[in-house]
């Protein structure tokens, strides 16, 4: 049985209470913006040296920005110690497994930050609403999907979860703007006109997803991305709050011996600054 730090917290929830009015002006975006990948740098820098690892999960309707935001995230990160994971269907090969067996290889290890560009939480979403999952196997996924997020956490793992909220009229304009834009256009597939259908089973399905998986611990995170400079804003002040959570962001000193082989070597006395 789960522990008080298990429980659930979000049993009550509902698309519906999600504000999508919110907006940010772009100069103000611009700045906080900044400001937040600043902030995300600090957080790589401390974790390649204290040796913390972070799980970010991204989910979302079709169009609501998810790319445009871990982008944000990719610029400013050192490759090094951050991955991506987009997640599509599963390869036949994947397949012959347990569905979480592909996000194992995947995992952290101690210093790096991953993405989860869509996860595990296909098993009660889109393979659900789709039936590519049967009924017992989703229904099962729940306590299944608590079990393994509760083994990273108690092992030191991180874990954000977000959720990008938009309405379905939104997603309609923003799949006629790719239509429209060459550039944009690959973002389409059969599959996002064809989820579009089935918006309020999707809708059910969400529901249920953040009422049975959102825990004390690894609480999921609703945001509006109705508009999106807000969204990724939104999406980006969480994970820096959650990662940053009791973690000194302060830069190493420079070594000594270091410093001491630097004016030898180079015949100067560098004066060691913060950088933003």
């Amino acid at each position: 049985m789960a522990g008080a730090q298990d429980s659930l917290v979000h049993t009550d929830f509902s698309l519906a209470s999600v504000d999508l009015r919110r907006s940010v002006d772009g100069d103000v975006y611009q700045t906080e913006e900044a400001a937040l990948q600043i902030e995300l740098k600090r957080i790589q820098q401390a974790y390649l040296h204290t040796n913390d690892r972070a799980v970010i999960v991204f989910e979302g309707w079709d169009a609501a920005g998810k790319g445009g935001t871990i982008r944000r995230m990719a610029t400013t990160m050192d490759p090094r110690g951050f991955r991506v994971w987009p997640i599509g269907a599963p390869s036949p090969a994947e397949q012959r497994h347990h569905y979480l067996h592909r996000f194992w290889s995947r995992l952290p290890a101690a210093g790096e930050i991953v993405v989860f560009d869509r996860s595990w939480y296909g098993r009660v979403l889109v393979e659900r609403v789709e039936g590519f999952a049967r009924e017992r196997e989703w229904r099962r996924a729940y306590d299944e999907i608590l079990a393994f997020e509760r083994m990273l956490l108690d092992d030191g793992v991180r874990m954000v979860k977000l959720f990008l909220h938009i309405s379905q009229k939104e997603q309609k304009k923003r799949f006629v703007e790719r239509l429209e834009n060459s550039i944009k256009r690959w973002k389409l597939s059969y599959e996002d006109f064809r989820n579009r259908e089935k918006w309020s089973q999707y809708e059910a399905a969400i529901e249920e997803m953040v009422q049975r998986t959102s825990t004390a611990r690894a609480p999921w995170t609703v945001l509006s991305s109705e508009q999106k400079k807000a969204g990724r804003l939104d999406a980006l002040a969480t994970i820096v709050a959650r990662l940053s959570d009791g973690v000194d962001l302060a830069p190493r000193p420079l070594d000594a011996a270091l410093l001491e082989q630097a004016r030898a070597a180079l015949g100067i006395d560098p004066k060691p600054r913060e950088n933003t």
